[in-house]
């Protein structure tokens, strides 16, 4: 369902600025069945016109045709200060395609732009490609991405680079800063329009006489918590969770300055333009927490339609603090699963919370020591667990794993089962940084094929693959951290 409300205090007509010379750089099959884009023999759009559509130099495409493109107002919070009205500085939605909004980012120059040239280049946008995909076929609630068109235009950032269309597709780019601009207009009318809209078209359970708006705060908000501790158990790094970038469906959307973790550092920082740490790894629930207080404040106009004022604040103030029960619950579930527990023992919690500081003394590669802990057997003796080498506290580490076993013999799984389903929950592979840097520099060379190559590997994230050994590999100690910021 695209973006429906009129009015020029909601969104803008915005017809893409051409971009010369297009090219493909990546592709996805899979998003383009979404939208029924019939494919040709390679792969890519039978119908070469897709081209210059998703490169924003026409708005039709045989009987497609996007009569109205706009970009939408919205306002928010900024590394933890009122931003005031900021919008789709370089998104541009073309149109809905079987109830899925279609946008173009890097399109050129919106009424929202400010001082920006609403492009985007080839560095990021092949990044938002992969990492959207990588975490969709993760099972992580995410936009989705159908290309990358590339172009030797050039475009200035810290350096001279190439310009580049990122096309992605969600049920909606609804955000908490769309909340949040009519709020701060004390409009109400455009509050409502906006939370009917999401009720009747995403969350038709909260659509009862009396509480509609307070039910719709409470699905929002456990979206959002099962959402972060998602990304929490795979070592994902947002990288700038202003409440701008924070999907009213609780998607992973604007894919910016974000990181896996390779060695574990629960207050790993990926954004280096976020010089405090507020956007942490450890943070991450904490912020999405306060992301949602945002909401509360930005909805209670609409609370106040059904209750006193009062009676609203206090409402919307107990319902926000569930946000933390939420959360903790999908957390524990999803890690509990990661060490292969499928029944609740009380010492549970703790036997994850030990190890994940062992994890972080020692610095110990995230993805790979949970896909490994598949291998330790109920009657694995300590000598035979290699695991415990990466751990520069023997003792501790011993102690935990004895813990470990002693765990998993009260499981009624047997071994095979279990690591299976482990398997199942523990990826093998993610999109290391160094990986994206590597494609992201061959296709600065004109040479695409690392991108696709990653493409196909991280679609398949949990499953043995032999020609992809290599990728699953922490980056080489020589290698320096790829450093990305918010131009990134």
């Amino acid at each position: 369902m695209p973006f429906t409300l009129n009015g020029n205090d909601v969104c803008q007509p915005t017809h893409p600025t051409p971009l010369p010379h297009p090219y493909w750089v990546a592709f996805s099959p899979s998003v383009a069945k979404l939208i029924d884009v019939e494919l040709g023999v390679n792969g890519l759009p039978k119908d070469p016109e897709w081209l210059d559509v998703l490169a924003g130099n026409q708005l039709n495409v045989g009987e497609l045709l996007f009569t109205s493109p706009i970009s939408t107002a919205y306002s928010g919070h900024q590394f933890g200060s009122w931003a005031g009205q900021l919008g789709d500085g370089r998104a541009i939605l073309l149109g809905d395609v079987n109830n899925l909004e279609l946008q173009l980012k890097g399109a050129g120059r919106t009424h929202y732009s400010r001082m920006g040239d609403g492009r985007a280049v080839l560095r990021s946008s092949i990044r938002e490609f992969l990492c959207s995909e990588a975490m969709h076929a993760l099972g992580i609630p995410t936009s989705r991405a159908l290309s990358v068109i590339g172009s030797k235009q050039a475009v200035r950032r810290e350096t001279i680079e190439t310009a580049a269309i990122c096309s992605r597709i969600a049920p909606s780019f609804i955000r908490i800063g769309h909340f949040e601009h009519f709020a701060s207009l004390q409009n109400i009318t455009r509050l409502k329009e906006l939370a009917d809209l999401l009720i009747t078209n995403f969350y038709p359970q909260s659509s009862a006489e009396k509480d509609s708006y307070l039910n719709l705060f409470k699905e929002i908000g456990e979206r959002n918590a099962k959402l972060v501790a998602q990304w929490q158990s795979v070592g994902f790094c947002h990288g700038v969770l202003n409440s701008d970038n924070i999907s009213a469906l609780g998607l992973t959307i604007d894919y910016g300055p974000f990181g896996f973790l390779d060695s574990f550092e629960i207050d790993h920082i990926c954004n280096h333009s976020d010089h405090g740490g507020r956007y942490a790894y450890h943070r991450q629930p904490q912020i999405m927490h306060w992301n949602m207080a945002c909401l509360a404040s930005a909805m209670l106009p609409l609370i106040q339609l059904e209750y006193s004022s009062e009676e609203s604040q206090m409402l919307l103030r107990s319902t926000l603090e569930e946000f933390p029960t939420a959360y903790a619950k999908e957390w524990q579930k999803i890690f509990r699963s990661k060490l292969g527990l499928q029944s609740e023992e009380d010492g549970d919690i703790a036997l994850i919370e030990r190890l994940l500081q062992a994890m972080h003394d020692s610095r110990v590669d995230f993805t790979n020591f949970f896909r490994s802990l598949s291998s330790v057997k109920k009657d694995s003796q300590l000598i035979e667990i290699e695991q415990r080498n990466q751990f520069i506290d023997r003792k501790n580490i011993d102690q935990w794993f004895g813990d470990y076993i002693n765990r998993l013999q009260s499981e009624y799984l047997n071994d095979e089962s279990r690591k299976e389903l482990m398997n199942q929950i523990n990826p093998k592979y993610i999109l290391r940084n160094h990986l994206a840097q590597d494609a992201i520099e061959k296709a600065q060379r004109d040479d695409f094929s690392e991108v696709e190559r990653l493409h196909r590997m991280l679609s398949r994230p949990f499953d043995e693959q032999a020609a992809f050994d290599d990728y699953s590999k922490p980056p080489p100690v020589d290698i320096e951290r790829v450093a990305v910021s918010c131009s990134s």
